[in-house]
């Protein structure tokens, strides 16, 4: 049965669908911890934030969506398995891996399946 990490990681990802990251900030802790594959290591909202206004540019510019393949988690811990979509490449699968702490996340960490060849 789902807990509450995987509810929030759930609203998480209805949100990111929209387009504007930004509107995931508030779903993170004030000391939060982000790590990206490509754009790296993010501390805090204020730095959150940062990165999630570059991806909303970033990803609008690159015609980049992201679709949830499946979600699994309990009252702490979550990992959903997605795929990445761009115009005129191939899709490319990852995995998140999220820490839920109060209702907020607080550890967030993508991998990244290698481009294909």
């Amino acid at each position: 049965m789902p807990g509450e990490a995987q509810r929030v990681i759930e609203e998480f990802w209805r949100i990111q669908d929209s387009g504007d990251y930004t509107k995931l900030v508030d779903l993170f802790a004030e000391d939060a911890f982000l790590e990206d594959p490509i754009w790296g290591q993010y501390r805090g909202r204020e730095a959150i934030m940062g990165f999630m206004t570059t991806m909303v540019k970033e990803m609008g510019d690159r015609k980049v969506h992201f679709t949830v393949d499946e979600i699994c988690g309990d009252d702490h811990a979550v990992w959903a398995r997605w795929t990445m979509h761009m115009e005129g490449a191939a899709p490319r699968g990852g995995v998140g891996i999220y820490k839920v702490s109060g209702g907020k996340l607080t550890y967030y960490r993508d991998y990244m399946d290698p481009a294909a060849e």
